[in-house]
């Protein structure tokens, strides 16, 4: 299978574009953020938004946001996470605005390889952060923490991925029956998830005690997205409906309707505790199938 990998520019965003066969992978320097992913000429598996922004520093809507050290509001994490940084602090964490550095691109037997090294951050001394990414018949990511201090950190993290869907009416996720969620958008009662998720409103909730393998139905487009998740037993999925959808920035107001996040993630009971020296490593998997 021939692999290239070449730079070009997205707006005012160095990126890397990535051919294997008649995939097409392109990620962003800035944040080592996936913004494109599409197998020939189907509909792109990654969301980005039509009216996103690509200047330097600012946060591209849509595609794979890398959020670390910790998910979402600081605010709502656990206070172990809480102690990375003082409050207020800016959502999903330090590292999406930041240029990651591209240590090695690679083919191995028809498989494209890129390892990116998040540069350090002051606010969290000895914390070192990699992401690896890997294209074969499916999409591969593996964000790496290492703790090279002298201290326990705890930190919240995830892959936020938007996916793209044919009719967000139409869709449902297999896998979540009988999981505990948190239901955000009521308070942050617990709740169990009974059957498949469908969507006829905003929905914002955090999956617990997950299965490593979840799968998005998309009737309209006649195929199955499957998502394998490691070192993960939570998830965030997050539709934001027409009101929100007015009120978020580089977003259509009809844009929902085209897309679905399934955060692979480490929050709430599922944060990472990295004694010194250890390791731990979030990863997930994204593969295009027909439908049955």
């Amino acid at each position: 299978m021939p692999v290239s990998i070449q730079p070009v520019m997205k707006g005012r965003l160095a990126c890397w574009q990535v051919r294997r066969g008649d995939s097409l992978l392109l990620v962003a320097e800035q944040g080592a953020q996936v913004l494109e992913y599409r197998q020939g000429d189907a509909a792109p598996v990654i969301w980005l938004s039509e009216q996103a922004a690509f200047d330097s520093g600012q946060p591209v809507r849509g595609g794979i946001p890398v959020c670390w050290p910790w998910f979402g509001d600081l605010a709502r994490n656990p206070e172990a996470v809480q102690a990375l940084h003082p409050l207020p602090a800016p959502a999903h964490g330090l590292v999406r605005g930041l240029p990651w550095t591209l240590e090695r691109q690679a083919e191995e037997q028809g498989t494209a390889v890129l390892d990116f090294n998040c540069p350090p951050l002051a606010q969290c001394p000895g914390l070192q952060l990699r992401l690896q990414i890997r294209l074969d018949d499916a999409l591969h990511l593996r964000l790496t923490s290492h703790n090279l201090g002298d201290a326990t950190v705890t930190l919240s993290q995830a892959l936020h991925s938007y996916l793209a869907v044919g009719d967000i009416h139409r869709v449902s996720v297999q896998g979540l029956d009988d999981t505990p969620y948190i239901e955000t958008l009521e308070d942050w009662q617990p709740r169990r998830q009974s059957g498949e998720l469908r969507f006829d409103g905003e929905t914002d909730r955090i999956y617990l005690d997950l299965p490593q393998r979840l799968a998005l139905i998309d009737p309209a487009w006649q195929r199955r997205i499957e998502l394998h998740a490691s070192g993960s037993r939570s998830a965030v999925l997050w539709n934001p409906w027409i009101d929100k959808s007015r009120r978020l920035s580089q977003f259509a107001e009809d844009a929902w309707q085209r897309m679905l996040c399934i955060e692979t993630a480490n929050v709430l009971d599922d944060v990472v505790r990295l004694a010194p020296g250890a390791t731990h490593t979030l990863g997930l998997s994204i593969a295009l199938k027909p439908s049955p």
